[in-house]
């Protein structure tokens, strides 16, 4: 097997399929939009190969047939028409404010009338040169045209801490695009593109006929690459990595159908043969971040949220959800879907171990404002697990919590809630990537948190008293016979229970019972 270019950072369809690059064949998709409909509205977290797609669907409509030699829609689509195709994109840049925005619009329209060979007489409203365009394209053209829109909600994004430049920029983007649905006798196809889902109301009412496929199960890896993309298509990159750790640390994305990888992840390991974090250090969740914090999110919950679908596409910018801020950003996935009555409810959880250990390292930052005592601490921590040194681990976990300045709390709120020390603990487990359960069901209840590590079961109670350790978490764990859900396992169980001092602010019990 010849191994080939890795198409990283690269979203030209023609430049992939000409100059010798790996290509996914994402075309049956293809296919599959232009015969069932007409209007369509896809959502992807960043680097997930969006971009791509429009391109690909771009160089469908317009007939470049030589660059899907080989693929499977060549001999499957009808050549002979070629269509005007309509570009927008939002990607590049930073759009500041709404005159900004107006600025961008005229440049993007001019720059798609110089390359379809079209002359329009400039209109000061960017709706109307909008439909003038279209109507242009059909006139001389005689075919109806095709527009593409991607990142079509990045100039809103750029400005979510700017509440009141992101309306302006906003409305105006709304009124743009409602052009889209004036001109449907005009229109062959129409799809956009973006991070997230703005409601119809906010953003698409003036364009509410949109099939959005975002989470339709046969749609799920239309952008991404599946288990049998990596075993057929980059088989040759394959030799010398663990197949299963590639699987662990970047698969799980799922929008209800086929699972899959993120590319920039794949082709980034392929390239530098090591498992790192390579999508989450391209991005700054500083926004994300600051949000949790605020909303005193309760971290080992992140791993099991429960949303219904109407709040999970909801995304705007008087309110956002902490669960569709999360899915819709990429940190959750769809785990499972319920249907109760006419509510469909979905359970998310971390898509993989690149998501769920940097995620919480980044939360452990921002909820202890510490970084270089976690850094130097986290080995210790494994060593300590691994040698079940329980003592040590107790004074490491009483001298972090030390570390944390006392402005920090005086001036974080989020430190006043109760749920803060678990949220803490949890956090520096989960960011070394071990095998975590939170809030771990029983027939007598939850466990606060369960972790498998190297062939034995470590279960942990928290409890948060005011001064004095009363030793009620471990005698919790007892009573309720946690244990006992693990017993099978025939591997060594450690029950744990750490008690937090609110005056203190710190670790003051810590006791353990071991069972061989």
């Amino acid at each position: 097997m010849n191994r080939k270019k890795l198409p990283i950072g690269i979203q030209t369809f023609s430049e992939i399929r000409s100059e010798g690059y790996y290509y996914a064949d994402k075309t049956p998709f293809c296919l599959k939009l232009a015969e069932q409909g007409k209007y369509y509205f896809l959502s992807r977290p960043r680097r997930f190969g969006k971009s791509l797609l429009i391109d690909t669907i771009g160089e469908l409509f317009a007939g470049n047939r030589t660059l899907f030699k080989g693929l499977y829609i060549e001999d499957k689509w009808d050549w002979s028409i070629q269509y005007p195709v309509i570009r927008i994109s939002f990607g590049g840049g930073i759009i500041h404010d709404a005159q900004q925005l107006q600025r961008r619009i005229i440049t993007i329209l001019e720059n798609n009338c110089h390359r379809l060979g079209v002359d329009i007489e400039k209109e000061a409203d960017t709706s109307d040169l909008f439909e003038a365009i279209i109507l242009k394209l059909v006139e001389t053209t005689g075919q109806r045209v095709v527009i593409l829109v991607d990142e079509y909600d990045k100039p809103i994004l750029d400005n979510l801490l700017k509440p009141d430049v992101a309306k302006e920029i906003r409305d105006g983007l709304r009124n743009f695009y409602s052009v889209i649905k004036d001109c449907d006798a005009h229109i062959k196809f129409a799809m956009l593109t973006g991070v997230s889902k703005f409601s119809k109301v906010s953003l698409f009412s003036g364009l509410n006929n949109l099939d959005d496929i975002t989470i339709d199960a046969p749609y799920s890896s239309i952008c991404g690459y599946t288990d049998e993309d990596l075993d057929t298509v980059f088989a040759p990159e394959l030799k010398g990595l663990d197949r299963e750790q590639i699987r662990h640390w970047y698969n799980g994305y799922n929008w209800t159908g086929t699972s899959v990888y993120n590319p920039f992840d794949v082709l980034l390991l392929f390239e530098k043969r090591q498992f790192k974090a390579h999508w989450f250090e391209t991005g700054s969740p500083t926004f994300l971040i600051d949000v949790l914090c605020k909303r005193k999110t309760f971290t080992p919950n992140l791993d099991r949220m429960i949303a219904a679908e109407a709040l999970l596409s909801v995304f705007d910018v008087e309110q956002i959800s902490t669960e569709a801020l999360l899915f819709q950003t990429g940190y959750l996935t769809i785990d499972s879907v319920r249907q109760l009555g006419s509510m469909t409810q979905f359970t998310l959880r971390y898509p993989n171990h690149e998501v769920r250990s940097s995620l919480n390292e980044a939360m452990l930052y921002a909820l202890t404002a510490q970084s270089s005592e976690y850094a130097t601490q986290a080995g210790y921590l494994y060593d300590l697990l691994t040698e079940n040194n329980f003592a040590q681990m107790q004074t490491l976990f009483t001298a972090f919590f030390a570390s944390i300045p006392h402005d920090w709390y005086r001036n974080n709120p989020i430190a006043q809630y109760e749920g803060y020390y678990a949220s803490v603990f949890y956090s520096y487990f989960a960011a070394l990537g071990l095998d975590i359960i939170p809030e771990d069901t029983t027939n007598q209840g939850r466990i606060d948190m369960t972790v498998k590590f190297n062939e034995q079961v470590y279960l942990f109670e928290f409890k948060v008293v005011e001064l004095v350790p009363q030793g009620k978490a471990l005698q919790q764990l007892q009573d309720r016979g946690y244990a006992d859900k693990y017993r099978g396992l025939n591997q060594p169980i450690h029950l744990i229970g750490v008690e937090f001092s609110k005056k203190n602010r710190s670790v003051v019990g810590f006791e353990w019972l071991s069972f061989e």
